[in-house]
C-alpha cells in the first residue's frame, strides 16, 4: 500500500491506535486525528498527526483539506470517532444525552462523510470504513440513545453505498461486540474480557477493506462479535 493515504479518526483512542499500527504496518501513509494527538503519538516515519475536532462540518473540511493540501489524496477513511452512554431507560433519557450520542455517532460521521466525499468522487477511487456497534441491530435495555445513534450511521453509510457504488468508492461499517479496550476494562471491571473482541481483529479487518482484496465489499455490516457471539 506504499502511496496510499489513511486518514483516521479518533486514531490515539482505544480502537484507533491499533488501527494506526496496523495501517503503517501494512504501508500506509497516515494521517492521524483527533482533539489532543500529537507527532509523537506514533513513533513511524509515515504518520501525521492532525489535532482536530469534528464538531462541525467546517472542522471535517479543514480537516480533509489538511491532508490533501499535503499529500494530495486521502485513499481511505476510517471513522473511529464515536462514544458511549447507557444506564438509564428511554422514558428516562434526557435530551442532552440523546443529542451528544448522536453529535458523536452520526453527525461527526456525516461532516467527515461530506467532506471527503467530493474528493474521493473527483479521484475515481476511495475505501470508506466506519465502526458502529452491534447494538445497532440488537439493541439491549437502557441503551437506546446509544442504539439509535449507531443505529442511524449504519443506514448513513449504507446509503453512501449505493450513491456511489458507480464512482469506485466503497462504503462499510464495522459492528463489533464490546471491544477490549483500557476504557472499557475500567469501565466493567467485573465482566468477563474473554468474550470481548480484540481491537486487533477490527483493525485486521479495515486493513483488508482497505485493501485491494477488499474491493468488491460495499455497503456492508460487518458483524465481528468474537466469543460474545
Amino acid at each position: 500500500m506504499t502511496g496510499k493515504v489513511a486518514l483516521v479518526t479518533g486514531a490515539d483512542g482505544g480502537l484507533g491506535t491499533h488501527v494506526t499500527k496496523a495501517l503503517l504496518d501494512t504501508g500506509f501513509t497516515v494521517v492521524g486525528s483527533s482533539p489532543k494527538i500529537r507527532p509523537n503519538s506514533f513513533d513511524h516515519p509515515q504518520f501525521t498527526a492532525l489535532p482536530t475536532r469534528l464538531d462541525s462540518l467546517d472542522d471535517a473540511r479543514k480537516a480533509v483539506e489538511a491532508v490533501l493540501g499535503r499529500f494530495g489524496r486521502i485513499d481511505v477513511l476510517a471513522h473511529l470517532v464515536g462514544g458511549f452512554a447507557g444506564g438509564q431507560a428511554v422514558a428516562d433519557t434526557d435530551d442532552v444525552t440523546f443529542q451528544r450520542m448522536f453529535d458523536l455517532n452520526v453527525n461527526a460521521a456525516f461532516h467527515m462523510l461530506r467532506a471527503v466525499l467530493p474528493h474521493m468522487r473527483k479521484a475515481g477511487a476511495g475505501r470508506i470504513i466506519a465502526i458502529g456497534s452491534r447494538a445497532a441491530e440488537n439493541p439491549g435495555a437502557s441503551v437506546g440513545a446509544y442504539s439509535a445513534s449507531k443505529a442511524a450511521l449504519v443506514s448513513l453509510v449504507r446509503t453512501v453505498a449505493l450513491e456511489n457504488k458507480d464512482a469506485g468508492i466503497t462504503a462499510n461499517v464495522i459492528l463489533p461486540g464490546t471491544i477490549d479496550t483500557p476504557a472499557n476494562r475500567k469501565a466493567m471491571p467485573g465482566a468477563d474480557v474473554a468474550q470481548w473482541v480484540q481491537p486487533e481483529a477490527i483493525a485486521s479487518l479495515i486493513v483488508w477493506l482497505a485493501s485491494d482484496a477488499g474491493k468488491d465489499v460495499t455497503g456492508a455490516a460487518i458483524p465481528v462479535y468474537g466469543r460474545g457471539l
